[in-house]
C-alpha cells in the first residue's frame, strides 16, 4: 500500500510539473492579446486551455501524453484563428463579433439591447462603473467585444483641459519608474533613465535617508523628485 501511494505521489508531481511548464510555454507562445482577454473567444480559449491542464495534473486516470497532444492542439488551434481573423473582416466578425452601438445621440437603441441580451440595469451599472449617473450625460455607448461599455459623454459633460484653462501643457522630465525596490537599486531602470547611484543617494540624503538598504520602496516622479517609503513605516 506505501508503495503504491508513493508511486503515485511522484507520479502526480512529475505530471504537474510538466504540465505547468508546457503551459507557460504556450501561454507565451500566445501572447498578450490572448493573456488580455480581449473578447469572449479569448476568455474561454483561456478557461479551456487552464482545465485541459489541470486536468493532466491532477487525474492520473488521464492518460499523460493524450492530454498534452489535446493542449498543444488546442493552442494551435487558437493561434489559427488568431491568423484567420487577421486575414479576414468577415471571419474576424464571425469569431469575435463585433461592437454594439447601446446609445447613440443620446437615445437609447431597444433593438441594440435586446440583440445584445441586456437590460437597462446592466446599462445602468457599466455606466455607474465609469461615474455617469444618467442616460442624457452620455452621447454614444458601444458594447464592445469583451464586454465593456466605452462611453462618449456629451460635449457638456467633458471635464476641462488642461488647454482649456490654459494651464502648463510641456511635457514631464520624466516618467514615473521604479528606482529602489526592498532595499535594492533597479540598475535596468537607472539605465534606462540615465541616472546614477550617486544621483539616488543625494536624493535619499536630502530626505534624511544615508542607506538604499532603508528604503522599501522609492519611485521617480514626473517632476524629478523621488517619492520615498521607509522600512520603518511599517509596510
Amino acid at each position: 500500500m506505501d508503495t503504491f501511494f508513493e508511486l503515485n505521489f511522484w507520479e502526480m508531481i512529475i505530471r504537474t510539473t510538466i504540465s505547468f511548464i508546457a503551459l507557460l510555454i504556450l501561454a507565451r507562445i500566445l501572447g498578450k492579446k490572448q493573456l488580455s482577454q480581449l473578447t469572449f473567444f479569448h476568455y474561454i480559449t483561456g478557461i479551456t486551455i487552464g482545465s485541459i491542464a489541470a486536468e493532466i495534473a491532477s487525474q492520473k486516470e488521464t492518460p499523460f501524453l493524450d492530454g498534452l497532444v489535446s493542449l498543444i492542439w488546442w493552442t494551435i488551434l487558437t493561434l489559427l484563428m488568431s491568423y484567420i481573423s487577421l486575414k479576414s473582416t468577415k471571419l474576424r466578425i464571425l469569431i469575435d463579433d463585433e461592437p454594439t452601438i447601446i446609445v447613440k445621440d443620446g437615445e437609447i437603441s431597444v433593438k441594440s439591447l435586446k440583440s445584445a441580451r441586456l437590460h437597462m440595469d446592466d446599462v445602468l451599472m457599466m455606466l455607474r462603473e465609469q461615474s455617469i449617473f444618467s442616460i442624457q450625460d452620455v452621447h454614444y455607448a458601444v458594447l464592445e467585444t469583451n464586454g465593456e461599455l466605452s462611453v462618449f459623454k456629451k460635449v457638456a459633460q467633458h471635464e476641462a483641459t488642461k488647454l482649456d484653462v490654459k494651464a502648463d501643457v510641456s511635457l514631464p522630465a520624466f516618467m514615473p519608474a521604479e528606482i529602489i525596490s526592498d532595499g535594492k537599486i533597479v540598475q535596468k531602470n537607472l539605465l534606462e533613465l540615465d541616472l546614477t547611484e550617486d544621483w539616488v543617494m543625494k536624493k535619499l540624503r536630502k530626505h534624511g535617508v544615508d542607506s538604499i538598504s532603508d528604503v522599501f520602496y522609492a519611485q521617480l516622479q514626473t517632476n524629478g523628485s523621488l517619492y520615498i517609503s521607509l522600512r520603518k513605516n511599517g509596510i
